[in-house]
């Protein structure tokens, strides 16, 4: 989707109502790991936050200790907590209402929906009812040297704890995402799209945008003499979007 199409995608959705989600879990991979805890706010940019809902959650398998370590949430917190199946029911509802919304919303889209499915639920969410925080800090924050919660909450001194913990995180989220959306909402055009420009693309992300193999996209990129920066964390080539869409909208005339 170009910058402009992107542009309007974030107004459009900065009109909804938004779910946003965080969890705590046993581990990073469903279904063999399950969710501890689940926060959700229910919020929109007009009428801010309207409810949080906060559940501990006994999955019914131990929690490593590294987990009650990070989290500070203890075996025996969770001994006295109700059964998954009862704290998923009441959130049914609330999950299937507005915009899905998390940072990382690949991560807690899996959690949840394995999690329904073992309670034979279906649980579906479809991508136009869905907000990641992290893509949209990529877009509107391009310039920062990291968008991971705890850094977003420190750099833009949100009023929550950063203690790995599915309520203030779950708050944090919608704090940066209020933030983000009324900034797409009230800026000009063109000072939007110059950060969008300046976001960062994998060569993944390069070769969606140009529909094109990777392979393509690299002959495409290095004809064009664009120079990708390596990112520090991951190593990876990183293309930005401005350089990517020039050699795009070049290919359409």
């Amino acid at each position: 989707m170009l910058a402009k199409d992107l542009l309007l995608h974030y107004r459009a959705l900065s009109e909804q109502s938004f779910t946003v989600v965080d969890l705590e879990t046993t581990g990073q991979a469903p279904p063999e790991d399950r969710v501890i805890e689940v926060s959700i706010v229910q919020a929109s940019l007009k009428e801010g936050v309207q409810q949080q809902q906060t559940h501990l959650i006994n999955p019914g398998v131990p929690i490593p200790p590294y987990i009650q370590r990070f989290t500070g949430i203890s075996a025996d917190m969770i001994e006295a907590a109700p059964h998954a199946q009862e704290v998923w029911q009441e959130c049914l509802p609330l999950l299937n209402s507005g915009i899905l919304t998390a940072h990382h919303i690949d991560f807690e889209y899996g959690f949840i929906q394995t999690e329904y499915a073992r309670l034979g639920i279906n649980f579906v969410r479809p991508a136009p009812a869905q907000l990641c925080t992290v893509i949209l800090s990529r877009l509107m924050l391009p310039d920062l040297a990291s968008r991971s919660l705890p850094f977003l909450v420190n750099h833009f001194e949100f009023p929550v704890d950063c203690s790995h913990r599915a309520e203030p995180d779950a708050l944090a989220c919608w704090l940066l995402a209020e933030k983000l959306l009324k900034e797409i909402q009230t800026e000009a055009d063109e000072v939007l799209l110059a950060r969008f420009a300046k976001q960062r693309m994998p060569l993944e992300g390069v070769a969606d945008l140009l529909e094109c193999s990777a392979e393509v996209a690299l002959t495409r990129l290095n004809n064009a003499g664009v120079i990708p920066k390596i990112s520090r964390r991951t190593e990876t080539a990183m293309y930005m979007r401005g350089d990517v869409e020039v050699i795009l909208l070049e290919g359409s005339n």
